[in-house]
């Protein structure tokens, strides 16, 4: 092949990763920027560009590139466009596929995060011959990718999945998304710190090793570290969280039926702490004849791989002028 290579990025509310990937799912080489390093989003994708074409000049790859494929929050797979992402800090419409491919020369496809590390996993990972599972992922925000026959759901529009965005809890937490009691109000990484400040508020006499960190500096790993040495609050920011996915995952399953829920990224690293609550919380509210079917599995990609790689795979099957 004369372009034997494939771009992946995966654009997330913190961090964008991107990767040089060959037809075999190796991971040539990697990198990555800050995504809210910029207000501007045409900044963002001359950074992008820039930091790319390094990467692709230092690993021989100029020109040897057949196509690039796009996780982003909120991406639509039909149009390339993001559609008012609610972790992201640019607004609106943007056209992704459009812009990047006029700025790399390479054919673009573009879908949600969640569903590129969905494929990614399929691909690669714990969903190896899988033909009916949901990949959640725990970052920013949450996301989900639904696979359905082998297929990945997109919906009318290109949206489907936004099981982030349902509601846990009516009436519940402001979400960036404009609803409120969204899941990933509670159960993303953003969410573990607002339960954190809550609990620490309403039990104002418990001792806490968290008292010891500036609200506005309090972070889901602090949360996390502090559960680690035992801290009463922190270990009961961890048992909700858990219980309200498991609640969340047992409504999903219902009208899926999956053989398997896939748990990415990084509040899965919190073991048995979160997920022994959510196993035990999912089981007791799943349709009786559901009850000890289906697995929930972590992750068997690293955390930037999995994305990268979905991506990729996307980036063989890009053709010229992604629609607007």
């Amino acid at each position: 092949m004369n372009k034997p290579y494939v771009l992946g990025i995966d654009i997330g509310g913190t961090n964008t990763v991107y990767g040089i990937v060959d037809a075999r799912g190796t991971v040539i080489a990697s990198g990555a920027i800050k995504t809210k390093k910029h207000e501007i989003f045409n900044d963002y994708i001359n950074e992008l560009h820039e930091e790319v074409t390094k990467l692709l000049v230092a690993n021989d790859a100029v020109g040897k590139i057949f196509g690039i494929g796009v996780g982003a929050p909120n991406a639509n797979f039909y149009t390339g466009n993001i559609e008012d992402a609610a972790n992201l800090q640019w607004k609106g419409v943007l056209p992704l596929g459009r812009t990047l491919e006029e700025k790399f020369g390479i054919p673009v496809a573009v879908t949600n995060d969640a569903n590129a590390a969905a494929i990614g996993e399929m691909t690669y990972g714990a969903a190896r011959g899988m033909k009916d599972f949901i990949m959640i992922t725990l970052g920013t925000g949450v996301g989900s990718g639904i696979v359905c026959g082998g297929q990945m759901i997109y919906g009318a529009d290109g949206m489907a999945g936004e099981l982030g965005h349902t509601i846990a809890r009516r009436g519940g937490r402001p979400c960036g998304c404009s609803r409120k009691g969204c899941l990933e109000t509670y159960c993303s990484a953003t969410g573990v710190v607002r339960s954190a400040l809550e609990f620490l508020d309403a039990q104002a006499s418990v001792p806490s090793l968290l008292r010891n960190i500036p609200s506005d500096e309090l972070t889901s790993k602090d949360v996390y570290d502090a559960a680690k040495a035992g801290d009463a609050i922190a270990l009961s920011v961890f048992e909700f969280t858990g219980r309200i996915l498991g609640e969340m995952l047992a409504d999903f399953a219902a009208f899926t039926s999956p053989e398997a829920f896939i748990i990415f990224g990084g509040l899965a690293k919190s073991g048995e702490m979160l997920m022994k609550p959510l196993k035990e919380s999912f089981e007791a509210n799943l349709l009786s004849y559901q009850k000890g079917k289906i697995r929930i599995l972590l992750s068997e990609l690293k955390e930037a791989d999995a994305a990268v790689l979905g991506a990729s795979a996307l980036g063989w099957e890009a053709k010229p002028s992604t629609p607007a």
